[in-house]
């Protein structure tokens, strides 16, 4: 935002859930007096003591992962002078309730069908565990290529700390078996904000080769050099995951690759999955 908005003289603030009380305090004070002009963050901004001086556009991005009420708080937020914002709700990656308001509720809707100047559809791949080795052989001519590759594992029995330790024997395997040769980084939900941070840092930079990741890499991880993600046990995702993983890649003019795998021999998982091979519209 302040690269955006470097020729107006703008005050922007940052508020997430890391931001130290000193700091947040005074941001808090700012905000409610009008010193701010524009505040991004995460959910602390639907926190009931942030308060607007004069709120009058709501930008929601990945608004999929806000519930109806949280939503409605940051609206109301403007209530106090009396009068609703204008709210822009974005997603790349619309779920049915989302698609029944385009349809039904008081929106106007915008679609941007078209991909950034110079970006190519991902190629994506459906197999299963036999097509692992090839996979990784192609991982390797990437890397040869000086280009980078994410490895994604599931939540497994919805415990963060079962994924996190599952993850981590996974990049211990990998690191020691199959990409002895390379650089082979890990990124779980059980990491504090400073750790994974500076993973995603190391790996931007290129001190990675490969980022065995849970679904925390799931959005908000922006490596241009990264063209291959894996994601293992795909079926364990829903299609909207599934979209957010793959747009971790294809984010540069360099061509970029999906490879799903899955070892259910079920029918219907298998063709729910293959829609990702045929479409990369969210």
């Amino acid at each position: 935002a302040m690269k955006l908005f470097a020729k107006e003289k703008m005050n922007i603030a940052l508020l997430t859930s890391s931001t130290k009380k000193t700091e947040r305090d005074k941001i808090l004070s700012d905000l409610e007096s009008g010193k701010i002009d524009l505040i991004i963050g995460t959910q602390s901004l639907i926190s009931e003591n942030v308060k607007f001086n004069n709120l009058g556009l709501v930008i929601t991005d990945e608004q999929h992962r806000f519930g109806v009420k949280q939503r409605n708080a940051l609206l109301n937020k403007g209530q106090e002078n009396k009068k609703m914002p204008q709210m822009l709700n974005m997603t790349a990656t619309p779920i049915p309730r989302t698609l029944a308001l385009t349809l039904h509720g008081d929106l106007d809707v915008t679609i941007i069908d078209e991909l950034p100047k110079g970006r190519k559809p991902i190629i994506t791949t459906l197999g299963g565990a036999q097509e692992r080795k090839r996979i990784y052989e192609f991982i390797k001519k990437e890397i040869f290529f000086s280009h980078q590759a994410y490895i994604v594992y599931p939540w497994i029995d919805e415990s963060e700390t079962i994924t996190a330790r599952a993850a981590t024997l996974e990049a211990e395997k990998l690191q020691n078996g199959e990409f002895l040769q390379y650089k082979v980084g890990l990124l779980h939900g059980k990491m504090d904000n400073i750790q994974k941070d500076e993973v995603m840092s190391d790996f931007i930079k290129g001190k990675y080769d490969i980022l065995v990741s849970t679904t925390v890499v799931e959005v908000g991880v922006d490596n241009p050099n990264a063209t291959v993600i894996v994601i293992e046990n795909a079926e364990r995702f829903g299609l909207s995951q599934l979209h957010q993983l793959r747009g971790r890649v294809g984010r540069s003019d360099v061509q970029s690759y999906c490879a799903l795998i899955t070892t259910s021999s079920n029918k219907e998982v298998k063709d729910r999955l293959d829609i990702m091979t045929k479409t990369n519209d969210g």
